[in-house]
């Protein structure tokens, strides 16, 4: 229930965030900026001003003091859990994106023109799209929190730099891999970024120097990536 709510309440952010941008006509990164902001605000009264809460011990979650937890080995239960909520998500928008309506918010995305040529309302499609994004990270949110056992107001920030770098380095990565959907690579792209920044602290970087090495790791992809247009553009010509 409480990642069902989590879900419906990242779908209502959304479609307030379409709203604004497709009938207010304000931009979509304002729009965006606009919401996180207002969310900010809302966190806090939702948690009655608190900006750190915890959570008993003894209290059930997905990862702890349930039947299907306690059933897994311990030091293992919450990878095994987080894989297979993952990859059932995975499966689930893979499916929706084989739809009709996955077509055309795709097509959305490549080539507004044929969601016209279609007699279907782009702005509608929009406002579909953030609403089922923004279901997906609110209920992301949800699963955090559950497994760290607390809520912290600013816990989420950093993640979409975390979700920029997972598509980026994925998609680059399978890019002539036809046979690899997106949610795949954008999936390894993430667990790639992990290992980046696991390895860094390793060498013994200090969590200030991270923010250094997602730099470089962003240079390095958007090099790669270009570097490669360029040589097919140069092979083909």
């Amino acid at each position: 229930p409480a990642l069902l709510l989590a879900a419906l309440a990242g779908a209502l952010a959304g479609l307030c965030t379409g709203l604004i941008h497709v009938k207010l006509k304000v931009r979509d990164l304002f729009s965006g900026i606009i919401m996180m902001t207002a969310l900010y605000s809302i966190n806090l009264r939702i948690t009655g001003g608190l900006s750190l809460l915890t959570l008993d011990r003894k209290s059930p979650t997905l990862f702890r003091n349930n039947a299907v937890a306690d059933a897994l080995p311990r030091q293992l239960s919450v990878l095994i859990i987080a894989l297979f909520i993952v990859m059932a998500l995975k499966l689930l928008l893979d499916a929706f994106l084989k739809t009709r309506a996955g077509y055309l918010l795709r097509a959305t995305g490549d080539n507004k023109n044929v969601v016209t040529a279609l007699a279907r309302d782009e702005g509608n499609i929009k406002i579909a799209g953030l609403m089922l994004a923004n279901a997906l990270v609110a209920m992301a949110g949800a699963i955090f929190c559950q497994q760290q056992r607390l809520f912290e107001v600013s816990m989420g920030t950093g993640m979409m730099v975390l979700g920029l770098a997972s598509v980026m380095i994925g998609i680059n990565l399978f890019k002539r891999m036809e046979f690899v959907k997106n949610t795949t690579a954008v999936i390894v792209g993430a667990i790639i970024y992990k290992i980046c920044y696991a390895f860094a602290i390793s060498c013994g970087l200090q969590p200030s120097d991270l923010k250094l090495v997602t730099s470089l790791l962003f240079l390095g992809v958007l090099s790669a990536g270009l570097l490669r247009k360029g040589g097919k553009q140069h092979a083909d010509a």
